[in-house]
């Protein structure tokens, strides 16, 4: 990924994604204290003025109104939601529930929020839409990668062989030690845990959220596939980590639009 500056704001980019996108950091914002700077989640104790305030920044930094935008409410499952117009903005309260959001609508921005889970983000470049996911490990276990490419494949003719994948910063394996019934999840819907979970020298299983997505990718038929290697809770000056900060942080974004 290619990191970005714009007025004090700073995003990653992925080489391989030719479309107006970001993966935003915490940096230059409003927000103060443990949720500095650039906080968007508006359930974790932030003055909602300063949310506001964080979420009008990052749209204008890929040079988007308030209302050109649609986000969802994450609740770490698998629906898909596709959009097709411009909504309420980004304060609509609550927006609908969905990890997965998709849209072929020119000028119109797809956003979420983030604390280690995975930033999936997804372009077809020949039928000309765009996709987002939020990939936990429920999401992950219960095939959020999937859904959305096969949203897109029903919506818009998409081809998974056409598709171009970034998965984004977020808590790498080193980082996520995790209990037997995420493990027991995981094996669940991969058949197996090869090269997804890994044990430390004190046999605690670990989960490579990286890899189980790109897994699900893959078998999905995604072949063209930029993973970031950016682990949240390494690069807490940059990244909100629910993990490593013990929930008390904020929530960075990811945000993505087709070209007008």
């Amino acid at each position: 990924m290619q990191r970005q500056q714009s007025d004090g704001l700073a995003y990653y980019q992925f080489e391989t994604l030719d479309m107006p996108h970001g993966v935003f950091t915490r940096l230059g914002g409003t927000s103060e204290g443990h949720l500095a700077s650039l906080n968007l989640g508006k359930t974790v104790g932030d003055d909602p003025a300063n949310v506001t305030a964080n979420r009008a920044r990052m749209l204008a930094a890929l040079e988007l109104e308030p209302g050109a935008a649609r986000t969802v409410w994450q609740v770490h499952g698998a629906r898909v939601l596709a959009v097709n117009g411009v909504g309420p903005g980004p304060d609509e309260e609550p927006p609908p529930k969905a990890d997965g959001i998709i849209t072929d609508r020119p000028g119109l921005g797809l956003w979420m929020r983030f604390a280690d889970c995975v930033p999936i983000i997804l372009h077809d470049p020949v039928r000309g839409a765009i996709g987002m996911a939020h990939a936990g490990w429920k999401g992950t276990a219960v095939g959020i990668a999937l859904a959305t490419v096969r949203a897109m494949q029903q919506t818009y003719g998409s081809r998974p062989a056409d598709l171009i994948v970034g998965i984004g910063p977020s808590i790498c394996a080193e980082r996520y030690p995790v209990g037997p019934e995420v493990v027991a999840a995981i094996r669940d819907a991969f058949g197996d845990t090869d090269g997804l979970v890994w044990r430390d020298k004190l046999g605690k299983p670990h989960l490579d959220l990286w890899a189980a997505n790109k897994r699900a990718l893959h078998e999905a038929g995604v072949s063209q596939i930029e993973v970031s290697g950016l682990c949240t809770a390494t690069h807490t000056r940059e990244f909100f980590s629910h993990r490593a900060e013990q929930g008390r942080t904020g929530r960075f974004g990811a945000l993505i639009r087709l070209p007008i």
